[in-house]
């Protein structure tokens, strides 16, 4: 008895959504006789070609529900594949062949897409890993994540980011049994990992079984060749029957020391993307501003309007009273004070308002304008601007609300959120909204309108509000909506906590 791997691809549609499963099946397989294919050998081939060949005419395949013309043509067909004699015959090759690991996506010829031609319309895509595996430390999962993805990108001009909160296009976990899809995970020696092609919703998400033993050898499953597989479909590449490629039907492991993207798998993405080419004028690459540390907090003997939130931090319960992106960097108000997420300082530090901008003691709302290296903060009836890369004050504020075209009525903003695709921030007060027109710089007729009634699913109002990643996030009390703008759809629904690394 051998030990074999069967590397399963099955091919399953969500609605418009392909979904790409990697499916890894260890079995025990006795070795083929030499002679007269038995019973069983029958057996496994009908299993085999059920699985594999369904697209050449084959469905349900038993013995004795299976004309033998039907099952001998079948064959044919996948010995012209594999480049075996066409026979029509389970010969001893072919038996061979059948037990080596493979996929089970119908088989193509060369590179392949699938149908559609499913791609990314978006020139940098973002990934995000939520759960990491215990086998392969932290740093090492995201160093050959990052290894994977450079693979494609050095060959066609797509960019692929990192982030640590929010939803990326590409979300990433490492998890064992049920993981919050339709697919879960079987334990040790079964399924490897799947993906999704690239769309809307799931697309490109890739999932690990965290009950495999991760590697980045050849001894146990090899982290960056299932990833750069995976992400091959991820990106909409179909399997090949170039057995050099890396989207062969077939898991094998391969040197990985100064791996690059075979040449079959280049072609196939490159005839998706196009090709990556240098620039004949290269710019000087910016240096990344430096994030300025906070300073640390330390008893106030002048306590601001609320108690310090340090304790409420991971409490589910927790209400922001705001919150903006900044300079790349998220910043969540509570009590007079806020949390900074970074994306270059790990931890999360919590300061004084009045600490950071002295005139400012409690912020209501804020919403930051990127090209303009804006964030505006409020605090009752006034505002401030402040310059985001260098978070100082700007001159000439605060200024009354009313500038902005708030009724008398109006002494103070619950949240706003900038909006990019149309240039225009949506301010909050109680139930209802106003739109306020960032170029004109002057509010949009026909508002205030009801929240509920063009948000239908965040709440009846909104108390913080903040764009990450082209997602809007209203929070309603502890309770957060991801929401997208052009689908005016809420995604999800999430806790505020979940923002402060509270797990």
């Amino acid at each position: 008895m051998g030990e074999i791997i069967s590397s399963l691809y099955r091919l399953q549609m969500r609605g418009t959504l392909t979904t790409i499963l990697f499916l890894a099946c260890f079995s025990l397989c006795q070795a083929a006789p030499t002679t007269t294919p038995n019973v069983t050998e029958e057996t496994l081939a009908e299993e085999y070609l059920s699985k594999y060949y369904t697209d050449v005419g084959v469905n349900n395949l038993t013995i004795r529900n299976v004309a033998q013309t039907s099952f001998n043509q079948t064959l044919e067909a996948m010995q012209a594949f594999f480049g075996l004699e066409v026979t029509g015959r389970l010969d001893q090759k072919t038996l061979e062949l059948m037990k080596e690991p493979r996929c089970g996506v119908s088989d193509i010829s060369r590179y392949g897409h699938f149908p559609g031609r499913p791609k990314w319309e978006k020139r940098t895509i973002t990934y995000r890993i939520t759960e990491y595996t215990r086998d392969v430390s932290r740093n090492q999962v995201d160093l050959t994540i990052a290894q994977a993805f450079k693979l494609y990108s050095d060959v066609i001009p797509l960019d692929f980011k990192q982030i640590e909160s929010g939803t990326a296009d590409i979300m990433i976990l490492f998890k064992g049994g049920y993981h919050g899809d339709f697919y879960p995970f079987d334990g040790p020696s079964g399924v490897l990992a799947h993906a999704n092609s690239p769309g809307q919703g799931q697309g490109g998400d890739t999932h690990f079984d965290d009950d495999e033993y991760w590697t980045l050898t050849q001894n146990g499953v090899n982290l960056l060749l299932v990833a750069a597989h995976e992400f091959g479909h991820a990106l909409g590449l179909d399997h090949s029957r170039d057995r050099k490629a890396l989207m062969f039907p077939t898991y094998q492991y391969v040197n990985t020391n100064g791996y690059k993207l075979p040449d079959d798998d280049k072609r196939g993405v490159q005839a998706l993307y196009g090709t990556r080419t240098p620039d004949p004028k290269p710019k000087p690459k910016p240096e990344p501003p430096v994030p300025e540390p906070e300073e640390p907090t330390e008893p106030d003997p002048n306590p601001g309007p609320g108690p310090n939130p340090k304790d409420q931090q991971c409490d589910r319960d927790l209400v922001f009273d705001a919150a903006t992106s900044m300079w790349g960097d998220l910043y969540f108000f509570k009590n007079g004070y806020y949390w900074r997420k970074s994306t270059q300082i790990s931890g999360i530090a919590l300061t004084k308002v009045a600490t950071k901008w002295s005139q400012i003691n409690y912020v209501d709302a804020a919403y930051e304008v990127k090209h303009r290296d804006v964030v505006y903060l409020f605090e009752g009836n006034k505002y401030w601007g402040i310059k985001a890369y260098a978070k100082t004050m700007i001159p000439g504020y605060p200024k009354p609300i009313s500038t902005l075209g708030f009724p008398s009525s109006v002494n103070k903003i619950d949240s706003s959120v900038y909006v990019l695709s149309t240039q225009k921030t949506l301010f909050f007060v109680n139930n209802q909204y106003w739109s306020y027109n960032e170029v004109r710089r002057e509010m949009d007729s026909g508002y205030p309108r009801l929240i509920t009634q063009d948000f239908p699913g965040i709440g009846s109002k909104v108390d913080a509000a903040f764009e990450n990643y082209g997602y809007l996030y209203f929070s309603d009390g502890p309770r957060q909506s991801e929401y997208s703008f052009p689908r005016r759809t809420v995604i999800r629904v999430l806790l505020n906590y979940g923002w402060l690394n509270c797990y």
